[in-house]
């Protein structure tokens, strides 16, 4: 199985600027994905320490819990949406000649593909987990390092976009019962990621001009 999550970052990216299929975009998606938890995991530890902010509290527990989900299940999903690609890669290079490796390499195909819209749907569900908390956090939460919770929400909803743009692209044309509801839930995250970051970034920016 391919794995970056031991790479250094330069190695990461390197590996993305090459012109093998993967890493790509779903890839990175999972890496904008941890780096996204990790600065919400940050600022969440700097609200619980401050008793001036015990408001906040309650919404940092919550953006540190998303936030170290989003850690954790990042830099692997990253793998996943690597390995998925290159299962369909491989399909599509099964032999064609006769009608019956025809049925099958079209079976292979469409299997693969909806499987690879798995990862990356797991990376947008996982990105707007974490969207959802960091309204309160923004509006609740150390306001010394409010813009770490926009640049938060900012990696998240790219994540969250990304992975989205890489699960319909393996099911364009898949007109199953699995692929349509793929497609409902797709609809319906990207209408909530709107909403959170938009949130995320109007408290930002009214911090920012006092």
């Amino acid at each position: 199985m391919t794995s970056f999550k031991d790479s250094t970052l330069a190695e990461f990216a390197l590996e993305l600027a090459s012109d093998a299929p993967t890493p790509g975009g779903g890839s990175a998606s999972g890496v904008a994905l941890s780096q996204a938890g990790a600065l919400a995991v940050m600022v969440a530890d700097l609200t619980t320490g401050r008793e001036r902010y015990l408001d906040g509290h309650h919404a940092a527990v919550e953006a540190k819990g998303a936030g170290l989900q989003a850690m954790l299940y990042g830099n692997d999903l990253a793998d996943r949406d690597a390995s998925g690609y290159d299962a369909v890669v491989a399909s599509f290079k099964l032999p064609k000649d006769t009608d019956d490796e025809k049925a099958t390499r079209r079976a292979a195909i469409a299997s693969a593909s909806i499987a690879a819209a798995g990862p990356p749907m797991e990376i947008a569900e996982l990105a707007l987990n974490l969207l959802e908390t960091l309204p309160e956090l923004a509006r609740l939460g150390n306001q010394n390092a409010i813009t770490d919770v926009g640049v938060s929400s900012l990696l998240a909803s790219a994540a969250c976009r990304g992975g989205l743009f890489n699960a319909r692209i393996n099911i364009i044309g898949d007109e199953s019962e699995g692929a349509q509801a793929i497609n409902l839930r797709i609809d319906e995250i990207r209408s909530a990621c709107s909403e959170h970051s938009r949130a995320v970034m109007g408290l930002v920016n009214a911090a920012l001009e006092g």
